[in-house]
């Protein structure tokens, strides 16, 4: 059977951060139940089409996941299992914010089958997370922390978030300093970008306050090469841009979308690849709750709006190849570049790799990768792969 990931969005949440451009919002019960009837119809409808294919892992994200009822979770896990054929070793993971989690909740996504979390804490700094308008204090993450341990969590990923606005150096070190002090399994270090739609993007975007309150790109990647500083000294492997393990906790559903595997979102808004055929679904909220009448259904059940079907040139897919493996420290494989797509990748990117490797963007092997200086422009880096 082919592997496939699956991929559920939850688009609601307590309160919209100030920096945040992902397709959530507040919602009321009535709202969230008639989404999740949708999700569920949703999963039963498409999982014909996948009788081929085995499960591997389940990420529910958002939005806030943890903002539903445990039942709704259980609920979407048990309509999984009826449609599909899940894997012996399954990663389940779970996205969840402080505040919207208590222990009990936490041990019934474990009994329900989740075994990986990943925690929104951001910040150690009360002041940080008001400031991005979280609804949480670092203590509240802490007790969020204690309680999925309690829970009988092994695998717990913490996100944590820099170059805000007017941190400094010293506290965002602190805040990785209070992370490393509770040995979760998996760090994610993102940096802070301002997004146009947003609050954030208001006050620091072109023409707000950007150059007074946001950190100079310098002292950004000061903050980068303290992140990979002090989680090395705590023997976490960066395995990703902005992804950090400790042995054997890489988030596998993740290194599905950088190796380009099979993956089906189901939700609002969510995306899906499937043998180099991309689409997604409808963002409006209301369509997708009310589907659409579909002419090619015999049984003239209401269906989710599917929209931006693209099928990949072979162009395409090679640039999705070299993008996203760049992300990984591993980097690109030129065999499997080969195994791909027929051509040495020199064949194709002869010319680009040589003056990449001149400007010491990349080192070249069996594999390519990005070197430090690479990765603090690795945007350039792989837009250079686009023809």
């Amino acid at each position: 059977m082919k592997p496939l990931s699956v991929y559920v969005h939850i688009p609601f949440c307590v309160q919209k951060c100030f920096y945040c451009d992902f397709l959530s919002a507040p919602a009321g019960e009535g709202e969230k139940e008639r989404y999740i009837e949708a999700l569920l119809g949703e999963m039963e409808r498409e999982s014909c089409n996948y009788v081929n294919h085995q499960v591997q892992t389940v990420f529910i994200g958002g939005g806030t996941p943890s903002a539903l009822e445990e039942g709704d979770i259980e609920r979407i896990l048990c309509k999984l299992r009826d449609g599909f054929c899940f894997a012996e070793l399954m990663e389940i993971s779970i996205e969840v914010n402080p505040g919207t989690v208590s222990y009990e909740k936490l041990r019934r996504y474990r009994e329900a089958g989740i075994n990986r979390l990943s925690i929104g804490m951001q910040s150690a700094d009360d002041g940080e997370l008001r400031m991005l308008g979280r609804i949480h204090t670092w203590g509240d993450g802490v007790q969020t922390y204690e309680n999925a341990r309690r829970a009988g969590f092994e695998n717990i990923n913490i996100d944590v978030m820099g170059a805000l606005p007017g941190q400094s150096r010293t506290s965002y070190e602190e805040t990785l300093r209070r992370v490393i002090a509770l040995q979760p399994e998996h760090i994610s270090a993102y940096s802070l970008i301002v997004e146009e739609g947003t609050p954030f993007f208001e006050r620091f975007g072109r023409n707000g306050d950007r150059e007074n309150l946001l950190p100079t790109e310098e002292e950004e990647r000061e903050m980068d090469q303290l992140t990979e500083k002090l989680l090395g000294e705590e023997n976490y492997n960066r395995y990703e841009i902005s992804n950090y393990t400790k042995p054997g906790h890489e988030c596998r559903h993740n290194q599905v979308y950088w190796r380009r595997g099979d993956y089906v979102g189901f939700g609002l808004g969510a995306a899906s690849m499937v043998g180099n055929v991309r689409w997604s679904n409808t963002r409006d909220l209301g369509r997708y709750n009310d589907g659409e009448a579909d002419g090619k259904r015999a049984d003239g059940k209401k269906a989710v709006i599917q929209e931006n079907r693209q099928v990949l040139t072979i162009y395409e897919q090679m640039e999705e190849f070299m993008f996203l493996g760049l992300r990984l420290t591993a980097g690109v494989s030129k065999t499997e570049f080969y195994r791909c797509f027929g051509q040495r990748i020199e064949e194709v990117y002869g010319a680009v790799l040589s003056q990449l490797e001149q400007e010491k963007l990349i080192k070249t092997g069996g594999y390519i990768q990005l070197t430090p200086y690479g990765r603090d422009i690795s945007n350039y880096v792989m837009a250079r792969f686009l023809f």
